[in-house]
């Protein structure tokens, strides 16, 4: 009995799956990117091979990701039987990307517009997606760039363009949780018939039921101004049930912190967070002037030097350009993090002159004392670091990438609180959006952990000028 040969394997693609044409800077913004395309197929161009090659030498977080990429890249190749015919982009365990992977491997030809220069990078892969087009017709062939101004020239030649989506948490940064929620005007009518209240350790509990329970976050501030205002945090969730515990008055000065007391509602929710040695993580967002710095740094010290709780003050922020060496100037890396550090500076001379009772040889004193217990750390010199019984602030933390936000967090060892600070709409790094933030991701992944916490601030406390500026300019 003659055994029948099996038929030739041939690669069909169907019309239906789209091709995706990727550009360097999204391989190293993401390395995983070439695993985010679920059924659909990679085009990977000889430029984009070229530049992802120019761009791996180096300690900075877009040359590891170029490694990376490469490492991707070579781990699928050194498997493929036949690289004209496309590589499964499952083959490296993946199974949620069922597409191909193509690379080119032939010259191509595609006539630009005169006016672009042929040599550049850039017009390269373009005209790669102008000969994929021609080729595939009936194909759906897009471009994949971070480059606002790639995207801008493919549109302009009749191209698909797009930005890379997949590491975005939220589309919309308007439905970015903000740790705070306004009870309805009807909330103890439905909510309060079988209500049950205790007091325990200074504060009053109720344990409330109904429909808006289950929407409701662990550790989420919930509130009603009426005649008598009511502040709480929710702090169990179960099916309809809800246990709300209230909180202690900030505002007021028998319970100020380091002389600073909360001056609306949302500094005393953030408050309430930093002097809680339950909560281990913060996230505060705010325009500038809403006091992040100032209430962090106040918590942080009175925590460090009245109640011991901790050793001392951490502080780091990004040196934009992200993970660069900070210079071969003379001076420790302390006096090198200095010129970044101007926000740090001007909080510490308004919580020096809190204490008008001490006279100037007392502020001196003081000002000596913090600065003794404060620590400015460039995020260079992090990884490997263990924090133990430390106060952690991230300043501008919207600057950081999710990756390197893992990295600074994952640093904290037993007894360390971290607190990130930060505005979405003043992000200064290559490619990050509001919605890929390091500080979104991290504000979305630890929603409702129960040692977590985050208030959105919304209104300035710098001064009248400030807020009216920020209104009209």
């Amino acid at each position: 009995m003659t055994q029948r040969k099996p038929a030739p394997v041939v690669t069909r693609l169907r019309p239906s799956n789209k091709l995706f044409v990727l550009d360097t800077n999204v391989l190293m913004h993401d390395p995983t990117c070439l695993f985010r395309f679920e059924e659909h197929d990679i085009y990977i161009p000889m430029a984009t091979l070229e530049e992802l090659d120019n761009n791996k030498k180096g300690m900075s977080e877009v040359a590891r990701n170029a490694r990376q990429a490469s490492r991707y890249l070579d781990e699928m190749v050194s498997h493929a039987q036949n690289i004209e015919d496309g590589i499964p982009l499952d083959a490296t365990g993946a199974r949620d990307a069922t597409g191909r992977l193509f690379l080119q491997t032939n010259a191509i030809g595609a006539e630009l517009p005169p006016t672009l220069a042929s040599g550049k990078a850039d017009n390269q892969i373009l005209a790669v997606v102008m000969h994929l087009q021609q080729l595939h017709p009936k194909r759906q062939v897009i471009l994949v760039s971070k480059d606002i101004n790639m995207r801008i020239k493919a549109r302009a030649l009749g191209l698909a363009a797009e930005d890379y989506f997949s590491d975005k948490v939220l589309e919309d940064t308007d439905l970015l949780f903000s740790g705070v929620r306004e009870l309805p005007a009807d909330f103890w009518d439905k909510h309060g018939r079988e209500m049950e209240s205790w007091q325990q350790s200074g504060f009053t509990f109720y344990r409330v039921r109904g429909p808006l329970c289950a929407s409701f976050v662990v550790n989420e501030f919930v509130y009603q101004e009426q005649d008598k205002p009511f502040y709480a945090m929710v702090k169990e969730v179960s099916g309809k049930t809800a246990i709300l515990q209230t909180l202690r008055d900030y505002s007021h000065a028998r319970n100020s912190v380091w002389g600073i007391t909360a001056r609306n509602r949302e500094q005393n929710f953030a408050l309430n967070l930093l002097m809680n040695p339950e909560i281990d993580f913060v996230t505060l967002v705010g325009q500038a002037g809403t006091g992040k710095t100032l209430l962090t740094l106040a918590a942080g010290l009175a925590q460090t030097l009245d109640d011991k709780r901790y050793t001392e003050i951490i502080m780091t922020r990004v040196t934009v350009p992200v993970g660069e060496d900070i210079g071969f100037l003379p001076g420790t890396e302390e006096e090198k993090m200095t010129p970044w550090m101007g926000a740090l500076e001007d909080n510490l001379d308004v919580l020096n002159k809190t204490d008008e009772d001490a006279g100037d040889w007392g502020r001196a004193a003081t000002r000596d004392l913090i600065r003794s217990r404060i620590k400015i750390k460039s995020l260079n010199f992090m990884r490997g670091r263990t924090f133990i019984n430390k106060f952690l602030i991230i300043d501008e933390a919207q600057n950081l990438t999710p990756k390197q936000m893992k990295t600074l967090i994952t640093r904290a060892g037993p007894g360390t609180k971290v607190v990130c600070l930060g505005n979405i709409s003043q992000i200064d790094t290559p490619y990050l959006t509001e919605g890929s933030s390091g500080l979104t991701y991290v504000v979305d992944r630890f929603k409702g952990w129960p040692h977590s916490g985050h208030v959105t601030l919304q209104r300035g406390e710098r001064s009248r000028l400030a807020d009216y500026a920020g209104e009209v300019l």
